[in-house]
């Protein structure tokens, strides 16, 4: 029986076109930058861009007369290599040398007025925590004769609450041993006064301070009043009201003191990145989620500039480790438009797996297309296209599928005592947040060996189909390469038994998902070969030998 042929010069330039068109559109998936799970380092030099750097921000800061955050940030900006902190280190001694009396306060401030009257004469001309003013007897005695001269309710109040005899983790402030209590209580009452906490803060600290005056216990107060302790004996006080402007709640105050004890080596960053996204309720939000890993992400936020930072805090995602060459192609669209940006990438990549599918459909089986109406259809490259773009997403969303951990910045429920404040040690591992490029390789070869498979079964069927032979010997002949049509199950239990092993050896990282794909990908294309094409092709084939009858042909025509 013959076969009908095409013309090879329409259907040679279609499949050309098609496979010069989906190249195309799988280029413009892969170099766009957008994510769903995770910010592209791309989007975070975009976002930076033209905005001021670590350096600049500190600059600033120093020109407000405000050496001691300017301190803190230039630390940063030396941390992640800014350019220009090399010379902003140089502007900022010769600041100290010129202004000395604002380095130990951090710098000047009208409401420091009251309490330079309790500033020791010796104390040390360098940066110097709040709290080491208030040691003396004399000097809490002063600070309070000032603020019991306060007309505000809500001064009153907070001075109330240093009688209060109900604690659990303080020593009473007028009892022996009570210095500590007072003088936060001292300090944080100054703080309110002088609107150094945010006004939802500030609204915060004075209900539970007159909770705790009705009840005759600190309660959640003292709480707050343990995590100013913290932060008063690691800032100085413009450093310590800077921040407290940006902290809105009292919950803000008590992650940002945890992570000062658990990771006082990174204050730096951490205290730079809430001033630069003016929202320490963000920063430390983000780090209590992300743990170890997130200062890194904020170092490299840091090192684009404050638009970086902005954007890190405001996502709340992980930084994405790329593999290779970064690309910024349509970085400024993934930035502002991300849903729509997210929609174009994956819609290229189906659009443009599909066409080379069909390019290869019009290039190897254009013959026989027309011989075998539904063994070859578009349908078959459209599934494929669906779940190679499926597997595409999933591997290409690193922290997809990540599932939210216990890290080893998270709060812990119960808070030391008084003396063990700095003795925090986390113990917990943070967990991987990026999946190896050994693993993305494996997995990626196991999808290729699965799509090969799946090309040289199809071309089987055809090489039967073109055969001059009865319907009968064909569908005999087909029945002969079950085992060929079977074969992506035996690739694929040999890929899952290969990864296992090659992770027990330790030569990838230990995922089962890698493992396990390989069977994944084999079950597809056996059920793509056995349910789209043998099966359509067999009952045609069945068809046509019952219109001839097996016994109406010579043995010879057989043997041919």
């Amino acid at each position: 029986m013959s076969t009908p042929t095409a013309d090879p010069g329409p259907r040679s330039l279609a499949w050309v076109a098609l496979s010069v068109l989906g190249l195309g559109l799988l280029a413009v998936a892969w170099m766009l930058p957008a994510n769903v799970k995770s910010l592209n380092p791309a989007l975070l030099r975009e976002a930076g861009r033209d905005t001021p750097s670590v350096s600049a921000f500190s600059r600033d800061l120093l020109a407000l007369d405000k050496p001691g955050p300017a301190a803190l940030v230039l630390d940063a900006a030396r941390l992640v290599k800014d350019p220009g902190a090399g010379a902003l280190g140089v502007i900022f001694e010769g600041f100290q040398k010129k202004h000395p009396e604002m380095v130990a306060w951090g710098g000047w401030d009208v409401a420091l007025d009251p309490l330079l009257t309790i500033r020791n004469v010796g104390s040390p001309a360098n940066s110097t925590p709040v709290l080491t003013f208030m040691v003396t007897q004399k000097a809490r005695d002063n600070l309070r004769k000032y603020l019991e001269l306060s007309r505000l309710p809500g001064v009153q109040t907070l001075l109330k609450t240093a009688e209060l005899t109900g604690t659990k983790r303080f020593v009473p402030a007028r009892r022996p041993g009570g210095q500590p209590l007072e003088a936060v209580i001292l300090l944080t009452t100054y703080l309110w006064q002088t609107e150094h906490l945010a006004p939802s803060l500030q609204r915060e600290v004075r209900e539970q301070a007159e909770i705790a005056v009705t009840t005759g216990q600190l309660g959640p107060l003292e709480d707050f009043y343990i995590d100013i302790l913290t932060l008063g004996k690691k800032l100085n006080w413009i450093q310590l009201s800077e921040l407290l402007r940006t902290a809105t709640s009292a919950s803000t105050v008590a992650q940002f003191a945890h992570l000062t004890r658990v990771a006082p080596e990174h204050l730096p960053v951490i205290y730079t990145a809430a001033l630069m996204a003016n929202s320490a309720d963000g920063v430390a939000r983000y780090l209590i989620t992300h743990g170890k890993p997130g200062i890194e992400f904020l170092r490299e936020a840091l090192a684009f500039n404050e638009g970086a930072v902005e954007q890190l805090v405001l996502r709340q995602v992980p930084v994405t480790n790329r593999v290779g060459i970064e690309y910024e192609f349509g970085a400024s669209f993934a930035l502002h438009r991300p849903e729509l940006a997210l929609l174009v990438k994956y819609a290229a990549f189906l659009a443009g797996i599909f066409l080379l599918f069909r390019s290869v459909d019009l290039k190897m089986f254009a013959r026989i297309e027309s011989a075998l109406p539904g063994a070859f259809p578009r349908m078959g490259s459209s599934v494929l296209a669906v779940i190679l773009t499926f597997i595409f997403f999933v591997f290409s969303e690193p922290f997809l599928l990540k599932a939210a951990a216990s890290t080893d910045y998270q709060v812990k429920l119960l808070i030391p005592v008084l003396g063990q404040l700095t003795g925090a040690t986390p113990h917990q591992v943070s967990p991987t947040t990026t999946m190896e490029f050994k693993t993305l390789l494996s997995i990626s070869v196991f999808a290729l060996l699965q799509v090969g498979m799946y090309i040289i079964c199809l071309l089987r069927i055809a090489d039967v189909a073109r055969q001059p032979m009865p319907a009968a010997v064909k569908l005999k002949l087909m029945d002969n390469e079950e085992n060929l049509f079977d074969s992506g199950l035996y690739i694929g239990i040999a890929g899952t038994a290969t990864a296992l092993v090659l992770q027990v050896l330790g030569l990838i990282e230990a995922n089962l998902l890698a493992a396990y794909s390989s069977n994944l990908f084999g079950i597809v294309c056996v059920a793509l070969v056995k349910i789209r094409h043998v099966r359509p092709y067999k009952r045609k084939l069945i068809l046509e030998a019952q219109e001839v009858p097996l016994a109406s042909y010579s043995p010879s025509s057989l043997k041919a």
